[in-house]
């Protein structure tokens, strides 16, 4: 069997005279220079530097090794690999250098040298199967994934690196691309629970359905937008709009009651108009402010009915279609999210779905008069936040998100009065 120091460049081998106490100085040397070489055998190469030790007995022991002239304690002398291995194979047919100083040392060497090989190796024979798997995909599909560009996107994305962390990437690479290649062609539509045959759930979450949106080209978007722009439709009883106070056309719902509207119903959602022209509907990311609007109801606080619709986090471009029927339908629309990159990310969909709403209390007096402080940061461009043009500065500056919990009162002060602040209306 190898041995596990230096895969058997031991065997048959005399090392007691090498690994003596008076020679640990050389073989500590070779050591490093093993390790910053990525090189574990050292049996050629440039000559290394190293410094000969004061004490005589190391040096006598070191002078049957290290060929010329004598060594002189203290200074620096370069030591021919070449050399040091003719002599060191004296005592074993298969002896190295670099085998001498593990065993020394006790240890493998140049660990991080041969990882980096190995995964490199590893992300090659990856490039290589995408290739050529990529090559027989139906025509549709080899646009979307893009096979001379897909193995760097992947490793952009950082997936090369995930997916040689999996137990087993060649399985997982494969049924990727066996989803891949049975998705439908432009016009036509599929089910996500068919993609996999016999398993209905292999895509509803982990990293099957993550790999599968990376090849093509998906990932970075609300997972269900990304499933839609391939044709691939997902549950559409799960998610969707949490809403209370407005209901959709011809629906009875008891005044007051808070239900959530699904993908299905959202898909051809038809609003009731408002009761007066010019009221308001408010758009919310977090539970938190519906959920406070709606207490506040009940416990008669209020005359107005609280009209606010949730998106629960990221919006789909369903829901934010849903949003901009509202205005179709005579609602004046306020929106809104947390003071984070995803946030402004939400209202920017949400007004490209919804042109007549305008941003709510998302200007950079409004995130200023929560007193931004804390330890996290931000990270934004310019053109992050377009309705005002002096929030990304403002956001910067402090480097600390705001969320919609910090605003709760002036929100609830909006609500309750029916019309958004008055610096946003």
């Amino acid at each position: 069997m190898n041995c596990s120091l230096c895969d058997g460049a031991c065997a048959d081998a005399d090392l007691a005279p090498l690994l003596t106490s008076e020679l640990a100085w050389l073989w500590q040397a070779l050591a490093a220079a093993a390790d910053r070489r990525g090189d574990e055998s050292l049996t050629g190469g440039p000559a290394i530097t190293v410094t000969v030790p004061v004490d005589p007995a190391q040096r006598a022991a070191a002078a049957g090794l290290i060929y010329g002239r004598p060594l002189q304690p203290g200074r620096s002398r370069r030591v021919s690999l070449e050399e040091l291995a003719t002599a060191v194979a004296i005592r074993g047919p298969l002896l190295t250098p670099g085998a001498v100083a593990a065993h020394a040392c006790n240890r493998r060497l140049a660990t991080k040298a041969r990882s980096r090989a190995e995964q490199e190796a590893a992300a090659d024979r990856v490039r290589i199967r995408l290739g050529s798997s990529a090559a027989d995909l139906p025509g549709h599909v080899r646009e979307l994934v893009g096979p001379a560009t897909v193995f760097d996107r992947l490793r952009s994305l950082g997936w090369i690196t995930r997916l040689l962390n999996t137990p087993a990437p060649a399985d997982l690479l494969d049924q990727a691309l066996h989803v891949v290649a049975r998705l439908p062609p432009p016009g036509e539509r599929i089910d996500r629970r068919l993609l996999v045959p016999g398993n209905p759930h292999a895509l509803d979450a982990g990293a099957l359905p993550a790999l599968v949106l990376a090849l093509t080209g998906s990932s970075g978007t609300p997972v269900r937008s990304g499933w839609a722009r391939l044709g691939v439709d997902c549950d559409d009883l799960l998610g969707g709009l949490i809403v209370t106070g407005i209901t959709p056309k011809g629906w009875r719902i008891p005044s007051g009651a808070t239900f959530t509207l699904p993908p299905r119903e959202l898909a051809s959602i038809a609003w009731e108009p408002p009761p007066a022209v010019g009221t308001w509907v408010f758009i919310t990311e977090n539970p938190s402010v519906l959920a406070a609007a709606s207490n506040r109801a009940l416990a008669q606080e209020t005359v107005v009915t609280p009209r606010v619709i949730c998106t629960a986090g990221t919006p789909s471009q369903l829901e934010c279609e849903a949003v901009g029927a509202l205005s179709h339908a005579g609602w004046r629309v306020a929106v809104r999210a947390d003071f984070d990159q995803a946030g402004l990310a939400h209202v920017r969909a949400l007004l490209a779905a919804a042109p007549a709403a305008v941003p709510w209390r998302m200007g950079a007096a409004d995130y200023l008069a929560s007193a931004p402080e804390g330890a996290d940061t931000v990270h934004l461009k310019e053109s992050d936040a377009p309705w005002d043009t002096g929030l990304v500065p403002v956001m910067l500056e402090h480097s600390v998100p705001v969320y919609e919990e910090d605003l709760l009162p002036q929100l609830l002060g909006d609500i309750t009065v029916g019309a958004p602040g008055a610096s946003m209306a």
